[in-house]
């Protein structure tokens, strides 16, 4: 292998999460097991990734992750508040220092004028605090789901380094 070319992502937070010894749990919806399957494709993640919940109806984010229905009712399931519950949820159940989420339209049907196909919020909860991003994706289904898993991996990825430089 060429060890000039770069790292994914999931490797290099499998090395930072070993390093500082945290555990990671995640909670999907739109990517439908898409960031379990990157983060598991890296030998020895069982030693950091404790699991994750594909929960992609209302349904299942109330019951397995404990969202709250006044939430979603007010805010819906792509928001802010939603990948927040999400990431404390996951977070919670399975008793992790790390939970991420992510929740999205991927398409190419259920977008509306406020929340068009490709709207995507992500969504990271640890012991001093939780941030969100949101996203519009512009390409098909495959594509958005594939950007949405990025995106998660990618603040995961800003909140380790950060930890690393306060320690």
């Amino acid at each position: 292998m060429d060890s000039s070319l770069p790292k994914a992502l999931e490797i290099i937070i499998g090395e930072l999460l070993r390093r500082c010894g945290l555990k990671l749990a995640v909670a999907e919806s739109c990517t439908g097991g898409l960031l379990c399957d990157r983060i598991t494709n890296v030998p020895g993640s069982s030693d950091y990734f404790i699991g994750g919940i594909v929960s992609y109806a209302y349904e299942a984010k109330v019951e397995l992750l404990g969202v709250s229905w006044d939430t979603l009712k007010a805010f819906g399931a792509v928001s802010r508040e939603t990948v927040l519950e999400m990431a404390r949820g996951a977070r919670r159940v399975l008793d992790t220092d790390i939970g991420i989420s992510v929740s999205g339209i991927a398409g190419p049907g259920g977008g509306m004028p406020e929340k068009p196909v490709g709207l995507t919020w992500v969504g990271l909860a640890a012991p001093n605090g939780e941030w969100a991003r949101v996203f519009i994706w512009e390409g098909d289904r495959l594509q958005n789901k594939a950007q949405s898993a990025e995106a998660t991996l990618k603040l995961l990825l800003d909140y380790l380094q950060g930890f690393l430089n306060k320690t």
